[in-house]
């Protein structure tokens, strides 16, 4: 009888849990079509070729991605840098645009985002187009925020917010502590000191090279920002930086101090902006701009592939990050790039890379489809979004040129690898993971369960060694440097680009719009000359992404029961075990989680 109502309650149960997900499937179904629907409905109602000016608003105060996302319900997301890349360099131009109108981020924002939003709205200035920043305060001590809108041509703020925006901060979270209390022994590898990705995990505070090459890059940084904001702000730099430092201030303090152009409530700097781009103006949120419709290119136009790498470097295929961040594939990356080499209409390939890194394996194989890439005739630039760093460098390395933000984080060509031994904590708990195993003794090496033994940590630290060495390698050859220097400047180090480029580890210094650029010159093709810019692999939409994205043609959902033995196959548990673990491989080429702020 308890087995009976055991299996009853078992029953209705799983019957529950697969209506459920089958429910959450057609939520998201039904997000995917009126996805779909939105993003028709966007390019046909887009703004008129003729009629009223158009003042677009962008919206900065909702954290957006550098490339766009591969996820169905992206359309939900605001325009990726990329993307927001090439609305303001069409808007630059053209004639239907009167002005823009800015709503500035209050808190913080990566810093090469902010790099490329100055330098975008700079531009869209000297083409004599009005931009016009409102701000409801810097108020989270960041000067990344002011450095984003600093290109605008009028800064407003709310008369009772404040203005904070003084410097730059990182904080670092250190385990180790932890670790020790709890009975957990981190045993890991890294090549060399500066390599601190690790450090997290094994110590509790910063080592003497954490802190100096964290300082380093955060002082980069700060000085970029305050150089290119004293420019636009026609302000003396060794003034700004002195008064920036010097805040807090009050918005009446930072207005009297130059800081700021105008006090007012958003609205008033909307209606300004209004004002200025002439009788009639509306606006015009640049999303929609950007998905109007525009007068395509010929057919045989010229193509510049762009092959887009967001996210962690892992085997496989990637992920669009459903429920977490985007994951870069070794199989989809080096696919992507192997179909754009091999198509006749490609005259050059555009990597663009904001990855802190990942598998050392799935890097390498990226490597080398570029290397194939350019065997085969075509021209790769590399161009690197807020971080390309580690694994991320790594598959940058071997480009014909490479273009960096001042403000990128990049290099941390180095590597580490290890594990935790939990034993004794489990042991705490009342767990015991007894591991057998027949073989040699490497089997193992990776075994939460016991600390490494002499020789496994000696072949451990050989292995990580050998990735170190063809990592430094590939980078010498890649750059055309002598070995002895990039051993010199690797040792895991973070660079930002404006450092990478004294270096010699980038080429030159600028955002999407150099690299494509860069990419018209290296394919011969002139600045006039039309062209097409087409995604290697294509972005599945609508109903395919989903597809893609689920893993399961709609085909075979026909009911909550189906779906919920489908999540009870043992395969599909596996696969679910599978998703949730750590994807590295024991060389994880990752840099430093920190990020300014």
């Amino acid at each position: 009888m308890k087995q009976f109502w055991l299996t009853f309650f078992g029953s209705i149960a799983g019957v529950i849990a697969g209506a459920i997900l089958c429910i959450v499937f057609v939520i998201f179904l039904i997000g995917g079509l009126i996805g779909a629907a939105l993003e028709t409905a966007a390019r046909s109602d887009a703004p008129p070729l003729t009629g009223n000016a158009m003042v677009l608003e962008l919206d900065l105060r909702t954290p957006r991605l550098d490339q766009p996302s591969a996820s169905p319900f992206a359309f939900a997301e605001p325009l990726s840098i990329v993307e927001l890349s090439q609305a303001l360099e069409r808007a630059r131009t053209d004639s239907r645009v009167a002005a823009v109108f800015v709503r500035a981020n209050t808190l913080s924002l990566p810093a090469a985002q902010a790099e490329q939003i100055h330098t975008l709205l700079a531009r869209v200035s000297d083409a004599g187009k009005p931009v016009i920043a409102h701000a409801q305060g810097f108020e989270g001590g960041s000067v990344l925020p002011y450095f984003a809108v600093g290109g605008a041509d009028e800064i407003w703020m709310q008369d009772s917010a404040s203005f904070t925006a003084v410097g730059l901060s990182v904080e670092t979270l250190f385990l180790g502590g932890m670790f020790e209390q709890f009975g957990v022994q981190p045993q890991f590898v890294q090549f060399h000191e500066f390599k601190n990705a690790a450090d997290t995990l094994t110590r509790t505070g910063y080592t003497d090279a954490h802190r100096e090459a964290t300082l380093s890059w955060l002082g980069s940084i700060h000085d970029t920002a305050l150089a290119a904001l004293a420019r636009s702000r026609d302000i003396d730099p060794e003034r700004l930086r002195t008064l920036v430092e010097a805040g807090p201030y009050s918005a009446e303090q930072a207005l009297d101090l130059g800081l700021v152009d105008r006090l007012g409530h958003v609205a008033a700097a909307r209606q300004s902006v209004l004002d200025r781009a002439g009788p009639n103006a509306r606006i015009v949120d640049i999303a929609l701009y950007h998905k109007g419709p525009v007068s395509p290119p010929p057919s045989q136009a010229p193509v510049i592939a762009l092959v887009e790498a967001q996210g962690g470097i892992v085997t496989g295929a990637s992920e669009a990050g459903l429920g977490g961040g985007p994951l870069v594939g070794g199989d989809t990356l080096a696919d992507a790039i192997d179909a754009a080499a091999s198509d006749n209409a490609v005259r050059a390939i555009i990597l663009r890379i904001d990855s802190p890194g990942g598998s050392a394996i799935a890097s390498d194989q990226i490597w080398d489809a570029v290397m194939r890439a350019r065997q085969a005739g075509k021209p790769v630039i590399a161009s690197m979004g807020a971080t390309a760093a580690s694994g991320g460098y790594y598959i940058a390395a071997p480009a014909d040129r490479i273009i960096a933000q001042a403000t990128t984080l990049t290099g941390s060509i180095g590597m580490y690898g290890g594990k935790l031994v939990a034993d004794e904590a489990l042991g705490r708990l009342g767990l015991n993971l007894d591991p057998l195993h027949v073989g040699g003794e490497y089997t193992l090496a990776q075994s939460a369960a016991q600390p490494w033994t002499e020789t496994q940590a000696a072949d451990f630290a050989r292995l990580a060694e050998d990735v170190y060495e063809d990592f430094t390698l590939k980078v010498a050859e890649g750059r055309d440097l002598p070995l002895a220097r990039i051993q010199q400047i690797a040792r895991g180090r973070v660079w930002t680009g404006a450092q990478a480029l004294e270096l010699g580890l980038v080429d030159e210094l600028g955002g999407f719009d150099a690299a494509l650029a860069s990419a018209r010159a290296l394919a011969g093709l002139s600045d006039s000359q039309r062209i097409r810019l087409q995604r290697f692999p294509a972005r599945p939409e609508g109903l395919e992404a989903l597809q893609a994205l689920f893993g399961v043609s709609l085909d075979t959902v026909h009911s909550a029961q189906v779906l919920n033995q489908l999540l009870e196959t043992p395969e599909a548990q596996a696969l679910l075990r599978q998703q949730a673990r750590l994807r590295a491989e024991g060389a994880d080429l990752t840099a430093p989680a920190e990020q300014p702020r």
